[in-house]
Formats: structure tokens, C-alpha cells, sequence
């Protein structure tokens, strides 16, 4: 699911190229557009003639470009081709964006026109994303009042409010899916306490109030414990939660990240977890601590983890065992599935559940941004509902 990853940002890509190839054509000239092919995809490899796209769906179509086709190269962003300027077949290159329009020939497609995005606009698009997404904020619903259009957060260890308003874009995360591209749009009114939200727009100079260009929320549970049986065939993993004491199944999608942290690397978070792994001399001083800052540090110790997953080495549901300890962060079920869906599921942590034994204050946040302002993003005691 990563909600503000660059697959987010090539989704929009894919339907502002849909929406584009609609007046690319003088109005007595649409009427072969429609009944033309049209494919969108990335490019795989580049020939004199023409190109060979990969579909969303894994497809690989062969494309031939004439002399004759166009060529156009627009902006990530673009809304329509007033701003499109011409191009020519040696524009493209391997990881190019295209949505080809032309005539089935074969098993491939000899385009009329050809629509570019290059591969650096649209990398510096989810660059500058991502940038925003992580000045921004994100944390725990405490309450929401639609008539006002504002929504309090607990972020971290402060309170932090969002003004929403008529411009703002919401969006909701479906209880069946982990991917952003299927994020429902959504209103204030559908916000609900507990909600774990993430807000990108602009902070009041004290950081207290956010004024929301986009925000994002989601209901989401974290799990944690010892695997107790894997179904390879209906591709779900079962164990007995830490913290409710309760066995639960949990599915793990095509779309989930499953990652497994090295056993040095959760042996690390673990101290730090417990205080032992900080700076010479401190680990004596939070050896006395009050339980407060012990529960603080595994706040900021949860935080960073959730930071580092996209680094972590990837892992696959045919390589866990019985027996593994995991965390995981999921979906709420929703009405139509009983069966919480994977977003992230995090394997080889033996180490930071022997550090938290009831898995409470420990949870990995649904956010995939990394980096963001003091560790904000639902990571923490109150980083997911269980």
C-alpha cells in the first residue's frame, strides 16, 4: 500500500494520460480515435521503429511508430495538450510513461499517436510528494467537527489540528485493499475517531495547526506475535496476538510489504528500545527512568522502524515459517471481508517483541514515507487500533 509511493504517483499518471487521449483529435476527427487501440504502459525497450510497452497488467506489446505518427511530450500534472510539445521517436527511452492510440496489427499496435511522459519529470514529481507529504503531519483522530472543518490529532507526544477546507482532497482507504491508487475520495464527515490520518499542506509557524491541501485516513490494526500456521493456497498467516491474546488471520496480498529485518539490526532497536542503546552514559540514567520515558522511547524506537522498512531486505509469504515473530500492520475488515489484509507485515523480530512482550507500544505506522518530522505517522502506542 504504500500509500506515497511512486506507484501512487504513476496511477495518476495513468489516468491523466486516459484523460488526455480523449481531445487529442479535432472533434470530426474523434470518432476513429474511439475505435482505435489504445495502451498505456512503461517503456521496456526502444528499436528504430518504435518501442515495446509493459502494461499494468505485466503484458509486453510491441509498438510500431511511422513517420507519420505524433508524437507528444507532456508534464506529469498536465490536465490537457494546450501546454503538450512536439516530440519525435528518439524522445523516448527506456522507463518512459506512454499512452499509445493507433491500430491492432498482429499481436501489436502501429500508433498514430504516441503520448510521453518522460521517466525524470515524473520521478521528481513523486519526489516533490513525497517531500510535502513528509513536512506534513500525521497521527491519531481525537475528535472531528464537519461544520468547522477540523479535525484534532494526537501526533507523537502533541496535540495537532488540521483545518480542512472546501479545496482540501480526502481520501479513504477501502477496507479490502493496501494500494493508495484505491483510496476512495471522501469527506470530513466520513473521518471517524481513531482514524490513523496523514496531512500534507501548510503548518502555522509553532506547528499546532495544519491547513490541509491533501489528507488521507484509514482505520488500521497492528499485530503482533509468533506465526502459528501459514495457508500458502488462500495466502494468509495466523498467530496468536500479543496484545488481545486473541488468534487472528491475517491475508497477504500481491500489494502487501512484506519485509524481514536482519537479527543485528532488530537486536539494535531493541536496545534502544529499552534504553541500552543510546549515547555512553545514558542507558545508566534510563535504567531509572519513569515508565513514561521508557513507553517514549518506544515510541521513537517504533517510529524509526517504520522509517527504515523501505530499506529493509523484501521477503515472500512462501518464505516465512511457522514460528516466525512478526508485526504487522493491516486494514480494518470492512463490511464485505472478515479477513484483515496485510499492509505491511514485518518478519525476524524475535528481539523487539522480547523488548515489548505485550506489543503495545510497538507498532509499525501504515504510513510509507519515511523521514517525516519528528518521526509523525501513527508509529507509537496509539500507531494503529487493534
Amino acid at each position: 500500500m504504500r500509500m506515497m509511493s511512486l506507484a501512487r504517483v504513476w496511477a495518476r499518471v495513468s489516468m491523466m494520460m486516459a484523460v488526455l487521449a480523449v481531445p487529442m483529435m479535432p472533434m470530426a476527427a474523434q470518432a476513429p480515435a474511439a475505435a482505435g487501440e489504445r495502451q498505456v504502459g512503461t517503456v521496456k525497450s526502444t528499436s528504430a521503429t518504435g518501442l515495446t510497452l509493459t502494461t499494468a497488467a505485466g503484458q509486453d506489446v510491441v509498438v510500431t511508430i511511422p513517420d507519420a505518427a505524433k508524437v507528444l511530450m507532456v508534464a506529469p500534472g498536465s490536465k490537457d495538450l494546450k501546454s503538450a510539445t512536439p516530440g519525435t521517436l528518439s524522445d523516448v527511452t527506456v522507463g518512459d510513461k506512454v499512452l499509445v492510440v493507433g491500430d491492432a496489427s498482429g499481436s501489436g499496435l502501429t500508433a498514430t499517436r504516441v503520448i510521453l511522459m518522460k521517466a525524470g519529470a515524473i520521478a521528481a514529481t513523486h519526489q516533490a510528494e513525497e517531500a510535502a507529504w513528509s513536512k506534513g503531519g500525521g497521527g491519531i483522530v481525537k475528535s472531528v467537527d464537519p461544520a468547522t472543518g477540523t479535525i484534532v490529532i494526537a501526533s507523537g507526544l502533541k496535540t495537532v489540528t488540521v483545518m480542512v477546507t472546501p479545496q482540501t482532497v480526502i481520501r479513504r482507504y477501502s477496507g479490502e485493499s493496501v494500494r493508495f491508487a484505491d483510496a476512495k475520495v471522501s469527506t470530513i464527515a466520513q473521518i471517524q475517531k481513531g482514524d490513523q490520518l496523514r496531512v500534507r499542506g501548510t503548518k502555522s509557524a509553532d506547528g499546532s495547526t495544519i491547513t490541509a491541501d491533501e489528507l488521507v485516513t484509514g482505520m488500521f490494526r497492528n499485530y503482533s506475535g509468533l506465526v502459528a500456521s501459514i495457508d500458502a493456497t488462500a495466502g494468509t498467516v495466523t498467530l496468536k496476538d500479543l496484545t488481545t491474546k486473541k488468534t487472528v488471520t491475517v491475508a497477504v496480498g500481491a500489494n502487501s510489504d512484506v519485509r524481514r529485518i536482519p537479527p543485528m539490526m532488530a537486536e539494535r532497536v531493541a536496545a534502544r528500545m529499552k534504553g541500552t542503546g543510546a549515547a555512553p552514559g545514558a542507558a545508566g540514567a534510563a535504567q531509572g527512568a519513569p515508565a513514561a520515558d521508557g513507553a517514549q522511547r518506544e515510541r521513537s524506537a517504533g517510529s524509526d522502524l517504520s522509517q527504515m522498512l523501505s530499506r529493509l531486505p523484501t521477503e515472500t509469504l512462501a518464505g516465512l515459517k511457522v514460528g516466525d515473530a512478526v508485526m504487522i500492520v493491516a486494514t480494518s475488515p470492512s463490511s464485505d471481508t472478515e479477513t484483515p489484509m496485510a499492509v505491511t507485515l514485518l518478519a525476524g523480530v524475535d528481539a523487539i517483541l522480547r523488548a515489548s512482550p505485550s506489543g503495545q507500544t510497538m507498532t509499525l505506522s501504515p504510513w510509507s514515507l519515511g523521514g517525516g518530522e519528528g518521526g509523525e505517522g501513527g508509529g507509537g502506542p496509539e500507531g494503529g487500533q487493534r
